[in-house]
C-alpha cells in the first residue's frame, strides 16, 4: 500500500504509529463514529479533524468524535474572536484531503491546530490517516509534535 501523505509526514519525523484500515461504507452517517465502531474502539479515543476560520484564517481542530465542537472555546485557544466552519471546498484545497479522510498531519498547507485537552488522557488517540477507511493511532505527544498543536478543552457537552 502507497503511503498517504499523513503517514509519509510521520514517518519522515520518525514517530511511531500503528495503521488501522477498515472497509468504508459510504453511507455512514458519521465518518469519525464509523472508525470507532468498525475498529472496536472508544469514541473517545477516536478523534476528528474539522477544518474551521479563526478570523478569518483556517485552523484545525481535533476532537474526540463522540463530542461536539465549542466554536467560542476553539476560538479562544487559537486567540482569535471569532471561529466558524470552514466552506468543505476551502478545506480540501488547504489540505489536499477529501471530507472524511483529512488527517491533521501532513496537510498540503500546514494549518494552525488545536487539540481537545481529552486527547493527554490517553496513551494513545486515533486520527485519519489520510483517506477514509484509513486510521492512524499514535501518541497525543507525538500528535503535537508532528502539528505543533495547542491544547485546550474546545468541546462542548
Amino acid at each position: 500500500m502507497t503511503g498517504t501523505p499523513a503517514t509519509v509526514a510521520a514517518a519522515r519525523a520518525r514517530v511511531a504509529f500503528t495503521l488501522h484500515s477498515y472497509t468504508h461504507d459510504p453511507a455512514a452517517p458519521s465518518y469519525g463514529e464509523e472508525a470507532a465502531k468498525a475498529l472496536g474502539v472508544d469514541p473517545e479515543r477516536v478523534f476528528k479533524t474539522l477544518v474551521t476560520e479563526v478570523d478569518g484564517t483556517l485552523t484545525v481542530a481535533v476532537l474526540p468524535v463522540s463530542a461536539s465542537l465549542a466554536l467560542k472555546a476553539l476560538a479562544r485557544a487559537a486567540g482569535g474572536k471569532r471561529a466558524a466552519m470552514a466552506d468543505p471546498a476551502a478545506a480540501e484545497r488547504a489540505t489536499g484531503y477529501v471530507r472524511g479522510g483529512i488527517s491533521p498531519v501532513g496537510q498540503r498547507k500546514r494549518l494552525r491546530a488545536v487539540l481537545d485537552a481529552s486527547a493527554q488522557r490517553h496513551a494513545t488517540i486515533f486520527v485519519s490517516g489520510g483517506r477514509r477507511g484509513l486510521e492512524m493511532e499514535l501518541a497525543p505527544g507525538d500528535l503535537i509534535a508532528l502539528t505543533g498543536a495547542v491544547t485546550a478543552p474546545i468541546t462542548r457537552e
